[in-house]
């Protein structure tokens, strides 16, 4: 049965994690580094058709490379996540 089922590229939550890190690191931040969390939610959902599931997996992997405001409004780069792309 495993032959009809497509392997999903983010089910790993390392890859969506690492996916969702290199997204916010595309855009430019704005005010105080801010990257407003739309900026990486509807590229993953819609163009890499990441699933909310695999989205939310990754986002909490990368915690310590992505802050999450409380409000879940925007993130910001980590000093961690920045030094993954120095």
């Amino acid at each position: 049965m495993k032959e009809f089922v497509a392997d999903r590229p983010f089910a790993d939550p390392d890859a969506a994690a690492r996916n969702l890190l290199e997204l916010a690191n595309a855009f430019d931040p704005v005010q105080d580094g801010r990257i407003y969390i739309e900026k990486i939610n509807g590229p993953f959902l819609y163009q890499l058709k990441g699933t909310p599931v695999e989205y939310k997996a990754g986002l909490a992997i990368a915690n310590g490379w992505l802050w999450l405001h409380e409000s879940g409004t925007y993130v910001k780069l980590t000093a961690a996540g920045a030094a993954m792309f120095a």
